[in-house]
């Protein structure tokens, strides 16, 4: 693949461009995909509101766990013509992955599109893809990930179908180190990884021995970046990822995960949420 031109890119540690947040732009993470795969953004949220969305996120749990219910919580019901979208077959799938979906969330899901507002990722998201930039009820989901989790490499390109999109992973939380955070293969792949073999529980999952194959041929190792909160990875559906968790990590962490899509690349069923 030829080398695109553009702004220069600063490789950190973990063998992938970082950027502050106020430097984010189209072309930044455009060069940063396809030469690497993903951007890590640092700062892209203040910590100080990373850190009150947190609570939030454990008001939420609490609320859908209450047999009184409250407000915190509050199950969506799409509209015509989306009523027939299947989330509910979603939900327990998220839950099960230690996650809420955002849309679940009134006061959440706002305070996250503002975040979403002031980072300009409507202009950003908007020219990388080439339209409109949106979110989907389906695939944006506020994550409480505990200890103990067990991993799973994925490219969600795999299982989302033919779409062009990409994915803000946002650190609520420390992770990484003292709670899970992720393990990536740091290089742009243009095909998908072989699934199955041994270790995988579900379709189109990713063996540790396929995932070190991979980052073998691609000439990387695999890393683990640490996340402070308000960090950011964004990647597209080629990336290859899984959930990072060992036995000495003591804390869940938290983030924000949103899969972005135009409206002529929306999977099939999804419901569309303008941001």
């Amino acid at each position: 693949m030829a080398t695109p031109s553009g702004p220069e890119l600063h490789l950190g540690e973990y063998d992938l461009p970082e950027v502050q947040g106020d430097r984010l732009d189209a072309g930044i993470l455009r060069k940063a995909i396809l030469e690497h795969g993903a951007l890590i953004v640092r700062g892209l949220v203040d910590p100080g509101r990373a850190g009150e969305f947190v609570a939030g996120i454990d008001q939420a749990y609490a609320s859908r766990s209450s047999t009184n219910g409250g407000g915190a919580y509050s199950p969506f019901l799409p509209e015509s013509p989306y009523t027939e979208t299947q989330l509910d077959e979603f939900r327990p799938w998220i839950e099960e992955s230690g996650g809420l979906l955002a849309v679940d969330c009134p006061g959440l899901h706002a305070e996250m599109l503002d975040f979403f507002s002031e980072a300009h990722l409507k202009e950003i998201v908007g020219s990388y893809l080439g339209g409109p930039a949106l979110i989907s009820a389906h695939k944006t989901t506020l994550r409480k990930v505990e200890p103990g989790t067990r991993p799973g490499w994925h490219q969600d390109g795999a299982f989302m179908g033919k779409v062009r999109s990409l994915n803000l992973w946002l650190a609520l939380s420390r992770c990484g180190d003292e709670a899970p955070g992720m393990d990536v293969l740091p290089a742009r792949l243009d095909e998908f990884v072989e699934t199955g073999g041994e270790g995988t529980m579900v379709a189109n999952q990713v063996s540790q021995a396929q995932a070190e194959k991979a980052a073998s041929t691609a000439g990387v190792g695999i890393v683990r970046p640490v996340f402070d909160p308000g960090d950011a990875l964004i990647f597209d559906e080629m990336f290859l990822h899984a959930t990072a968790a060992d036995g000495e990590m003591t804390k869940p962490r938290y983030a924000i995960e949103s899969w972005f899509f135009t409206p002529a690349a929306l999977p099939p069923g999804y419901v569309p949420i303008a941001i």
